[in-house]
């Protein structure tokens, strides 16, 4: 909003100063701090709602320490961490920019589904809030629009190396006399994979064997692709809420993360030095994910321990669907393994539970636990450790991870 009506002002009355805001990294300095001031100002208002309206967690007592301390404490708190996004996104964001567009609909759409999960367990009293089965139904609806959108729109194009004298491309931008490739936007279903040399890696050639115009059917790998990746990344963030701080900070990293990512993708001059895909107008993603660091930092605010509110399915399944896509956006999902590694472990800890336990019950007639509680930041709980602790060494694992996630932008 603010970015067209400062281009006006400069454009028909040459204002002073209004130029800046054609500057990225001026935007996104504004969104990280607007949406700071929002959910540090918002939150402290929102959380003494929710107390004065008795709007507090049930707590299952699951034989953990210091668990039914946090009985009553405020939920729902993931309304600061989406308006704290969408705000300082609206005023500051290009919004005819299909990238921007995605986002602000994947988290309203998620928002909404969690909304109405936490508001089932309070409001209605029903302690398993929305069907799991209706909660999946909702990713996986938003990873179909999203698979479509990037495969169909015509927005969505990638800058590709060739060779000059291809016949492959028509309209080929010379990046100069000397240079001995040129450059062609198309579209692609082309992806980052780390630790290769060419770190690139293209969905069609899995349906190769099809014979000839098998890339005119890669939709069919590349949406069941992007659905599985937005309903793994959404409810492995939502098995990591379970410890104060824990989730939020995990993002924080993840998000600040994904914006470096983003950046030197939609910055042609970092893409072509780093030898990865430019993307043209993404840059535009990286006054989304300040917004979404500046949310989930000023959110730890309240949420630390001992946390003043929890964000509930609002929260947890947006800021999981929000790496997801975004992720999928700047085409570095395949490295979500590794920079979503804590995401990974918690979830994995629980199918692996999960199963074995069904497996030896059936053969034995007794199941037995591999961790003494899942997901696993419980199994840590029950061996003795305190919560912040366990919070803290996460939280340490997930900038490791972080920096690995990085560097293997040069590391092939």
């Amino acid at each position: 909003m603010f970015y067209y009506l400062f281009k006006y002002l400069d454009s028909a009355f040459n204002l002073p100063g209004a130029g800046v805001f054609e500057y990225l990294s001026f935007r996104a300095a504004l969104a990280v701090i607007t949406s700071l001031i929002i959910s540090l100002f918002f939150g402290r208002r929102w959380i003494s709602f929710l107390n004065r309206k008795q709007v507090g967690e049930t707590i299952r007592d699951l034989g953990l320490e210091g668990q039914l301390e946090k009985q009553g404490t405020p939920t729902m708190g993931g309304l600061i961490i989406l308006t704290s996004i969408l705000v300082p996104v609206i005023l500051f964001a290009k919004l005819i920019n299909i990238y921007i567009i995605l986002m602000i609909f994947t988290t309203v759409w998620l928002g909404s589904i969690g909304f109405l999960d936490d508001y089932i367990k309070v409001f209605k009293k029903n302690k398993k809030g929305l069907s799991g089965k209706y909660k999946v139904t909702g990713q996986v609806i938003l990873g179909l629009i999203v698979g479509l959108v990037m495969y169909f729109n015509s927005d969505i194009i990638v800058r590709e190396k060739v060779q000059p004298d291809s016949q492959i491309y028509t309209e080929i931008e010379q990046t100069g006399p000397s240079s001995k490739f040129a450059y062609q936007q198309v579209r692609s279903t082309k992806t980052t994979i780390p630790f290769v040399k060419n770190n690139e890696f293209d969905y069609s050639s899995l349906i190769k064997w099809i014979g000839d115009g098998y890339e005119s059917w890669a939709f069919l790998v590349f949406i069941p692709i992007v659905i599985f990746i937005i309903v793994a990344v959404s409810n492995g963030a939502n098995l990591t809420d379970g410890m104060d701080g824990l989730a939020t900070g995990t993002s924080a990293v993840i998000g600040l993360t994904l914006g470096l990512l983003a950046w030197v993708s939609g910055n042609i001059i970092f893409a072509d030095y780093l030898n990865i895909m430019y993307l043209p107008n993404a840059g535009e993603l990286t006054i989304f994910i300040s917004a979404f660091v500046g949310a989930t930092v000023g959110f730890l605010w309240y949420n630390t321990y001992p946390a003043q509110v929890f964000m509930g399915d609002t929260g947890s399944l947006s800021i999981g669907g929000i790496i997801a896509v975004f992720a999928i956006i700047i085409r570095k999902e395949l490295l979500i393994p590794i920079l979503c590694g804590i995401f990974l472990a918690e979830s994995l800890s629980v199918i692996i539970q999960v199963t074995y336990f069904k497996h030896t019950k059936k053969k034995y007639g007794e199941g037995i636990r591999i961790f003494k509680m899942s997901p696993l930041h419980h199994h840590f709980q029950k061996l003795g450790y305190p919560e912040p602790k366990i919070v803290q060494r996460f939280l340490i694992v997930g900038i490791f991870l972080a920096v690995l996630t990085i560097i293997t932008l040069k590391l092939r």
